[in-house]
């Protein structure tokens, strides 16, 4: 693992190294942005949420790039040359933060880009910690205390939006009101789906389901949920023949009629679980990559329909 670090670090120091020779005839500019009015405020972006969200609130104004491709898992990913020349090159830096991708801190600390703004959009999420203990298959401390799946709550993501909002009138601050404008529409896309679906979880009596993975602690905050999972916040593979027991036993006491599995965590597990306890599997999305073509609201939206019907 230190070699691995290490080997990291060196590549990230190279590279910084050539971008800057090929900046260096740009450093007298403030802005790219001010330099020209017509182009487009460049945005890197860690994955696929991030993406979403960026291109909801600086819709035309911006050219945003996804650095994790879809199909891989962001917690083990490792960047590549043209990630970091990517990063480098652009205005503005968006990562989920509470160490949801380990590698961006050592990337941060080579940047030669001293005006890219760098937005950690969990900044004034209230995160959720971890709760080790009923994951006896994770491995221990290995990811932080703190779940950091905050897209998946309505209300974070929302907070994740505006923190990108900022940076965009930070940098381009003559569209403040377009930025603005974008925001409270993203905004009024979720009210509407927390407020019409609030009463209608609060109303239900069972109020438990269960997910390939824990990935779901702030979605079930925004709707008083409890989720039980057949792996660990981390995903990091099949559970304990113990934890397994414990999992089959509580959705036959909870009556558990769907268990939900993601693109991203292998089902067989889930599958024999929902074999042998009588439910049905149906797809819930994590959005960490784009899945079925639909946006994040749209994900979203389906997520809490399915929920909700398989509770009633």
């Amino acid at each position: 693992m230190k070699k691995k670090l290490l080997y990291l670090v060196t590549v990230i120091s190279l590279i910084m190294s050539l971008v800057a020779c090929n900046k260096s005839a740009d450093t007298k500019q403030t802005s790219k942005v001010e330099s020209s009015g017509n182009e487009k405020i460049k945005i890197a972006v860690t994955f696929n949420p991030l993406k979403e969200f960026a291109e909801a609130v600086g819709g035309d104004k911006v050219q945003v790039e996804t650095i994790i491709p879809n199909g891989s898992e962001p917690h083990d990913f490792d960047p590549r040359a043209k990630d970091l020349i990517n990063i480098e090159n652009a205005d503005i830096f968006v990562y989920n933060g509470l160490n949801m991708e380990p590698w961006v801190d050592r990337v941060i600390s080579n940047l030669q880009n001293k005006d890219l703004i760098k937005v950690e959009s969990s900044k004034n999420v209230n995160a959720i910690k971890i709760e080790e203990n009923k994951h006896e298959d994770a491995e221990k401390n290995d990811h932080g205390d703190y779940d950091p799946h905050i897209w998946l709550g309505l209300t974070s993501a929302k907070v994740q939006a505006k923190n990108i909002m900022d940076a965009l009138i930070k940098v381009d601050g003559k569209n403040k009101d377009f930025y603005e404008k974008n925001y409270k529409e993203f905004e009024n896309e979720i009210d509407k789906l927390l407020n019409e679906y609030k009463p209608k979880f609060e109303a239900l009596k069972n109020k438990n389901f269960v997910t390939g993975h824990a990935a779901f602690a702030y979605f079930c905050r925004d709707f008083g949920l409890k989720q039980n999972s057949v792996e660990g916040v981390f995903a990091e593979g099949e559970p304990t023949p113990k934890k397994l027991k414990a999992l089959t036993d509580y959705c036959k006491e909870n009556k558990v009629k769907t268990i939900f599995v993601e693109d991203m965590v292998s089902p067989k597990v889930s599958e024999t679980l929902a074999k042998e306890v009588g439910a049905d599997i149906k797809t819930i999305y994590t959005v960490e990559a784009s899945e079925d073509n639909k946006s994040y609201i749209q994900s979203m939206e389906s997520n809490i329909k399915e929920v909700y019907e398989s509770l009633k």
